[in-house]
């Protein structure tokens, strides 16, 4: 592998403004929860449960996780740009399929119908439009490339079905689900789980489009991996 001084620079910078995009959009939705104002995924004020609840819906929505972990990758890879491993990879790789499911999916869907003022309509943009489009950017931009292995395919399905299933369960127990197009309790669980499957359908499309550009599409990044070596399994340590 080859990496060059400037590109790490650059992707350490770039990775500097994604992760103050994502972090500016929590502490404005934090701050919004602990006042009584607005969810940005719900559109819902404070009102009508106490905050620890409001907190704990909070980190339920799949929003908050997809950028969770592109704020996670992005801190780590300021700290090390060049960070290599299967581990690694997965991660990265996760967080840009969830994210670009949270800007186009979620946002043309479930967003337009929530009414938003102020803040929340900051937050709002910075979780919904600016983190996937940096991401997403910074992906194409400073790679890294060949990489992508189908032993990687199952591991990047674990974080959105694994989401599903708790949504389920967590929505059977309390009768709260954190989107309509998943709501069993309102649309039956046959339908919630047939739009559930669109969505993981979605995803794996992404996948497979990732898979696609990380196999013949170059990047500007400085690095490479020698062609046709495949990646490593997930038993190899992050190194």
């Amino acid at each position: 592998m080859v990496t060059m001084p400037g590109s790490r620079v650059a992707a350490r910078c770039w990775y500097v403004g994604v992760a103050a995009v994502v972090a500016v959009g929590f502490a404005i939705q934090f701050y919004l929860l602990a006042t009584g104002g607005a969810d940005v995924n719900s559109g819902e004020t404070g009102a009508g449960a106490p905050l620890e609840v409001r907190f704990a819906r909070l980190f339920s929505y799949f929003t908050i996780g997809s950028n969770l972990i592109v704020l996670v990758v992005s801190l780590l890879a300021v700290v090390r740009p060049d960070r290599e491993g299967p581990v690694w990879w997965v991660a990265q790789l996760d967080g840009l399929v969830s994210i670009v499911v949270t800007g186009t999916l979620f946002s043309v869907i479930v967003v337009p119908g929530i009414e938003l003022r102020a803040g929340a309509v900051v937050a709002n943009a910075l979780f919904h439009q600016v983190s996937p489009v940096l991401f997403t950017v910074g992906w194409l931009v400073f790679g890294p490339r060949r990489r992508w292995s189908w032993r990687l395919a199952p591991w990047l399905l674990a974080w959105p079905v694994g989401w599903l299933i708790f949504t389920f369960v967590r929505g059977a127990v309390t009768g709260w689900y954190p989107y309509p197009i998943v709501d069993a309790g309102r649309l039956g669980l046959g339908r919630a789980i047939a739009n559930s499957s669109i969505v993981l359908g979605y995803a794996i499309v992404l996948i497979l489009l990732a898979a696609a550009v990380d196999r013949w599409i170059p990047y500007l990044g400085g690095r490479h991996r020698t062609p046709g070596r495949p990646a490593a399994g997930l038993d190899v340590a992050d190194n």
